[in-house]
């Protein structure tokens, strides 16, 4: 016992004077700089969220109660509402979870004064989301224009891929704009008109995109997600300008559909697996303009059961896009983020473990003289201190731009179901941080040279940095991070508010017969 006692002691001795070498402080020193920007980046997109903030309340003490529809009240006029342009939501459909259903009815009873129709679109009537929404949609077939499609099962792309395709293909002939939507994104009621506005300002805006906030359940799972994306948050926080997409939502014109202009169309369903990127890629190869208004963040409830191993797989998949691309250059844009996420993961990481051992040795110093000897020498506590700076600053940042984004997002749906900070756990959150930080390398890793993914019972192949074959395993219970069954059904209950009659109002003003193509 006291022989591996003192084994443990001086490979903690060792291990304490090796992180105290001028390279181990570069790499602790360098942890503490991913801190401190990440800190700086959270901290002026909470600037940009709090200004439209600032902005709806100058509106509603101006008198305009409905700032959270538009900025001018006289917008709300019929005259100005009936010019609207017609707006074509299409939702690829997979699956039917306990958020659905509500994410569901708030993008149907948008307030959007122009013609609008929905276009939901699953693989096979077998999907229990197709008797879910064809119920859903049978609830407000008087004041609603939509309808299911059967798309089919893909055989050159993702199904999600294929499910958009084939939704523009049925989008009506008049159709200005399409917005695409995932179906676990909760919309507010002016965001359609919104996004709608910015596209008609700006023609040359390519696609108008936005960005969700993830409202975790518990889990560990659920707060390694939120972590994952509230790096990414930063690139939506633009105000404007932006090179980053995310594909749950984008609105586009429709006619570069239509006429297939700079082959948004035949780079999606030839081989494309991931929309956003592939879109992002064609748009930064042409040198169109991404745009994302700052009033286009979406609460994001996640699974209340989003088990760890569903967690990894969405990992997974995030990581697995990097394989995909569409030109030379697109792979090497990708293979630059492979490297910097991978580098900077790990740089954030073992700053940590270093932390650890300081501690440790600071801890057992009393009891051993050769880990007390180590610790005399070291710079170990200084550097523990400030990486304790740093990781506050971090996460105070983080929690500032979240209550930001929270506050914004109730604004923007004042009769949907509030949001609150008090829900989140920011013990958990840092433990998310740091595992989420250490599993990305593994999982680019296991992508690059797997070159295959799972993703909601479909294995996709790779070849060249597009799906070169898909097999249909059906073995996954669940699919997306919503909690949705892949089969069964569920019921759900009625739902009714002033917004929703006043959808209704808007509708009755203008909207053509239901399915009027």
């Amino acid at each position: 016992m006291a022989a591996m006692e003192a084994a443990a002691d001086a490979m903690l001795a060792a291990a304490s004077r090796a992180f105290s070498s001028a390279f181990a402080i570069a790499i602790q020193i360098q942890g503490c700089a991913i801190c401190l920007v990440l800190a700086l980046g959270w901290a002026a997109a909470s600037i940009v969220r709090k200004r439209a903030i600032v902005n709806m309340r100058r509106k509603q003490v101006d008198g305009n109660s409905f700032a959270f529809l538009c900025d001018d009240i006289d917008e709300l006029e019929h005259s100005v509402q009936e010019s609207l342009p017609r707006v074509s939501v299409i939702m690829p459909l997979k699956g039917f979870g306990e958020h659905n259903l509500q994410n569901w009815r708030t993008q149907i009873t948008s307030l959007y004064g122009g013609p609008l129709e929905f276009l939901f679109v699953v693989e096979s009537k077998d999907d229990p989301a197709y008797h879910a929404v064809s119920r859903l949609i049978a609830e407000y077939k008087d004041n609603l224009e939509a309808k299911v499609i059967v798309a089919g099962f893909s055989t050159t792309c993702s199904q999600k891929i294929h499910n958009q395709l084939v939704g523009v293909e049925k989008m009506h002939k008049n159709t200005k704009y399409v917005l695409f939507l995932d179906d676990d994104v909760r919309l507010h009621p002016g965001t359609i008109g919104a996004l709608t506005k910015e596209m008609e300002k700006n023609p040359e805006i390519f696609i108008q995109t936005g960005y969700p906030l993830d409202l975790p359940s518990g889990s560990l799972g659920s707060y390694c997600i939120y972590e994952y994306h509230m790096p990414c948050s930063m690139g939506f926080a633009t105000g404007g300008k932006t090179f980053f997409l995310w594909g749950g939502c984008m609105m586009m014109h429709a006619d570069d559909f239509r006429e297939d202009r700079y082959g948004v169309v035949s780079g999606l369903r030839d081989g494309g697996y991931s929309d956003d990127m592939t879109l992002a890629a064609i748009a930064g190869q042409h040198k169109r303009l991404i745009s994302s208004p700052p009033v286009a963040v979406f609460p994001h409830p996640l699974a209340s059961d989003l088990s760890f191993s569903r967690y990894w797989n969405y990992l997974r998949k995030q990581t697995f896009v990097l394989e995909s691309y569409v030109s030379k250059v697109n792979w090497m844009m990708n293979r630059a983020l492979f490297t910097s996420h991978c580098y900077l993961s790990w740089g954030f990481v073992w700053p940590y473990i270093m932390a650890l051992v300081h501690v440790l040795t600071t801890l057992r110093a009393p009891y051993s003289k050769i880990v007390k000897d180590a610790s005399d020498s070291s710079w170990g506590l200084y550097l523990v201190g400030l990486l304790f700076i740093c990781t506050l600053i971090e996460l105070v940042s983080m929690w500032n731009l979240t209550k930001v984004e929270i506050q914004l997002c109730n604004m923007l749906s004042p009769e949907g179901p509030k949001v609150s900070l008090d829900s989140y756990n920011w013990g958990l959150v840092f433990i998310a941080v740091l595992v989420d930080n250490f599993l990305y390398p593994i999982s680019a890793f296991r992508s690059h040279f797997s070159q295959s993914i799972n993703w909601s019972g479909i294995r996709y192949y790779l070849r060249d940095g597009k799906i070169s074959k898909i097999e249909r395993e059906n073995s996954s219970k669940y699919t997306d991070l919503g909690g949705k069954h892949l089969y069964g059904k569920r019921t759900y209950p009625p739902n009714k508010s002033l917004l929703g009659y006043l959808s209704r109002t808007l509708a009755q003003w203008h909207q053509p017969k239901k399915y009027d193509v």
